[in-house]
């Protein structure tokens, strides 16, 4: 526990109906009982903790009515008592109330510090307070829902459980080492290859599901490709609901890369119109043209706009860029369907009209699927590329202990088993370097 006070405002700052100030330390309801006046007889030394008390509190130049509540630890946030302040939600009012805080002995909290304080009292794990800061700054239900999953320590208890059965194995190896008898040992290790092997499945099914992770916390990347004139930049503005793009007869009015996010069943996607594919004499256009080929090249799932007009007339531009996109996740669209009643059957993937709205859901569910297929968004938990890459430390550390297994003794093999649990470690935050904590907390903002 540590030993200071530390406070800070706990709601964001500007105008609202009620503003928070969170103290937590060893003695935080020393300090509300300088500052505040509760309703009735009870002191504020006589507060039962979990319940809020109405009453006065001291903003300095100044009094408001509010709430007090009194926190003990362990069974608070931080493990630490904690007292909160709710005032009502003017700026003034809460930067009153928090300097008179400091007058009364509490420091400023740095940026995540009362997380920082769960994690160092045991309160949390490393991961799970990295869930907290992914709920806060998530942008799509998915996000959220994916830090709830971090935050209540989904990831942490599936790693607890490895490095729990690499420190049976390793308990296991230090018997053998001290009590040495050869054939003994070769029975141990073969036992002990086969407990490797599947530690290296479990981690593999572990690290499988970043590729949804990742999606869920930065977006699927979406390119709107295809020949000038096609509606790319039409498609975009009704895909999004509102005029993002500028749209014009007069080919090679995209030059550069449009961007728009869209909201799909709480998953984001981060659509980019590009430029049209075509060969330019314009040294602007052709910039526009390298930079569409490359977000093309880099996108997780590509939309190829035809106009349906074209139907069945694939040339060079299309071939081109059909090339790029080979072995992506493509959805090839039919677009004008509102002034064109050609049914010629094509291998259209969806027909689209820009203008009435036609095929716009039907592209949406594709784009979702073609995005994040069946899996189930319950097992995408693992959303960090800090743990993903200890994930994969882990498994390398693991693939020589298996290979060391063919001609090592078992204390050497036992290196690669520690080292693998310590890789583990990091995750949990029981190897994590001072380094690696202060880089994680600086992430969050001060008042959490």
């Amino acid at each position: 526990m540590m030993e200071e006070n530390v406070a800070a405002i706990s709601t964001p700052s500007g105008r609202g109906g009620v503003a928070i100030i969170r103290i937590s330390g060893k003695n935080p309801l020393d300090i509300a009982a300088k500052m505040f006046k509760p309703v009735g007889k009870t002191k504020v030394e006589e507060f039962e903790p979990y319940r809020m008390y109405p009453g006065r509190i001291d903003g300095g130049n100044f009094e408001d009515f509010g709430l007090c509540v009194y926190f003990r630890g362990p069974a608070s946030y931080t493990g630490e008592d904690i007292v909160e302040f709710q005032c009502h939600g003017g700026e003034n009012i809460a930067r009153g109330i928090l300097k008179q805080t400091f007058r009364h002995g509490a420091k400023p909290a740095g940026k995540g510090e009362f997380t920082k304080r769960a994690f160092l009292n045991g309160k949390l794990s490393l991961a799970s307070c990295e869930g907290v800061a992914d709920m806060i700054n998530g942008e799509s239900d998915a996000e959220v829902k994916a830090g709830y999953l971090l935050y209540s320590e989904k990831l942490t208890d599936k790693v607890r459980a490895l490095q729990s059965t690499l420190k049976t194995l390793l308990a296991g190896i230090d018997v053998s080492v001290d009590y040495p008898e050869e054939d003994i040992e070769d029975q141990h290790i073969e036992e002990l290859k086969k407990e490797l092997k599947t530690l290296e499945w479990q981690i593999s099914a572990l690290t499988a599901g970043y590729a949804v992770g990742k999606k869920i916390k930065s977006g699927v990347t979406v390119a709107i490709c295809g020949k000038p004139n096609t509606g790319k930049s039409s498609l975009l503005n009704r895909l999004l609901g509102y005029d993002k793009a500028i749209v014009s007869s007069i080919a090679g009015t995209t030059r550069d890369a449009v961007e728009g996010t869209l909201e799909i069943e709480g998953r984001k996607f981060n659509l980019y119109d590009t430029a049209g594919v075509r060969e330019s004499g314009d040294v602007i256009e052709n910039i526009g043209i390298e930079r569409a080929e490359s977000i093309i090249r880099s996108a997780d799932v590509v939309v190829f706009v035809t106009d349906i007009s074209a139907r069945g007339k694939t040339d060079e531009e299309d071939a081109r860029v059909l090339a790029m996109v080979e072995g992506k996740p493509l959805i090839k669209v039919f677009n004008k369907v509102d002034i064109s009643t050609d049914e010629t059957e094509t291998d259209a993937d969806v027909y689209t009209s820009a203008i009435t709205g036609e095929g716009i859901s039907k592209l949406k569910q594709l784009l979702y699927e073609k995005g994040f297929g069946m899996r189930s968004e319950d097992a995408a938990f693992l959303i960090e590329q800090r743990h993903f890459d200890a994930l994969e430390r882990a498994k390398a550390s693991l693939r020589r202990g298996i290979a060391a297994c063919a001609s090592e003794p078992l204390d050497l093999i036992g290196i690669d088993v520690k080292e693998t649990w310590d890789e583990l470690g990091e995750i949990t935050g029981e190897t994590a370097t001072e380094a690696i904590i202060q880089e994680i907390f600086e992430k969050f903002c001060v008042g959490k």
